[in-house]
């Protein structure tokens, strides 16, 4: 129902007459299946982002399943296992990382992959940083000590160890989400740090590990962005049109072309690669 829902917001962004869409019935629907979303009340971007994507793609999923299984003869014996848990969503966004993990004391080597659809990177800075800055401090490596100790299979208990995370699949578009919203001192603020990003030309070779093919370089399609604080705040978005190259503002009711020097903001919140 949501993923038909969505198909028809699809329909009226791209071949109606309209100035604007307001996408009420997507909500509405989607809203059923994830209550504390039909309220009219203050909800997180990125939050909501996971549950859109998820919800279409176990709705595509399904159908993707289905598909195969009519196309598939009963002669030729063929599973549709493997293509049962993908998707559209998935294709698109779905990225892998690996976390090798190495034990100080027997130096024995593992690694823990993890799939992401969203990589949500720390801000290093309070006033201005860059988005290789807050890649650079997501990647780099960590130890794990005292309550956060593995427990390593060839020593037999509980000991310190190191952990490094590396691309293993890069996802065609990339969504990284720049955690604004931190602890300090037992109370939650928001951090209003500059964050400097690339229009074009993101290069995560740095980041990639030296199993994976995908192509590493990324140019900007699109931005959302929060202002306000903690309690109340207002989303809007830039994006950039695929056939025209131009981009524009969505703030509600109002969708404006705006120049490319407009898209560098200080409120971003979540980069579409």
């Amino acid at each position: 129902e949501s993923a038909t829902a969505f198909g028809c917001l699809m329909s009226d962004m791209w071949l109606g007459e309209f100035d604007y869409v307001s996408p009420e019935a997507f909500h509405s629907i989607f809203g059923k299946r994830y209550p504390a979303f039909s309220k009219r009340t203050q909800h997180d971007a990125q939050e909501f982002l996971i549950c859109v994507l998820d919800d279409l793609h176990e709705a595509f999923k399904e159908v993707r399943a289905l598909l195969c299984q009519e196309r598939q003869s009963p002669a030729a014996g063929t599973s549709t296992r493997n293509s049962s848990g993908t998707s559209i969503i998935t294709q698109l966004f779905e990225g892998q990382l690996s976390y090798g993990i190495r034990c100080l004391t027997c130096k024995a080597f593992s690694d823990r992959p993890e799939s992401f659809t969203v990589l949500s990177l720390p801000i290093p800075s309070t006033r201005v940083c860059s988005l290789q800055d807050c890649l650079e401090c997501f990647f780099q490596p960590d130890t794990l000590t005292r309550n956060n100790q593995i427990h390593c299979y060839w020593c037999g208990g509980n000991q310190d160890a190191t952990v490094k995370a590396s691309i293993t699949k890069a996802p065609r578009i990339i969504i990284f989400h720049l955690k604004r919203f931190a602890w300090q001192d037992k109370h939650r603020r928001k951090l209003s740090t500059t964050v400097c990003y690339p229009f074009s030309d993101l290069d995560l070779s740095p980041y990639i590990s030296a199993s994976c093919c995908n192509k590493t370089e990324y140019s900007l399609c699109a931005v959302v962005n929060h202002a306000g604080d903690l309690d109340y705040g207002h989303y809007t978005a830039f994006c950039k049109h695929s056939v025209t190259k131009h981009w524009y503002s969505f703030d509600d009711a109002q969708v404006t072309k705006i120049p490319d020097s407009a898209v560098q903001a200080d409120t971003a919140y979540l980069l579409f690669y």
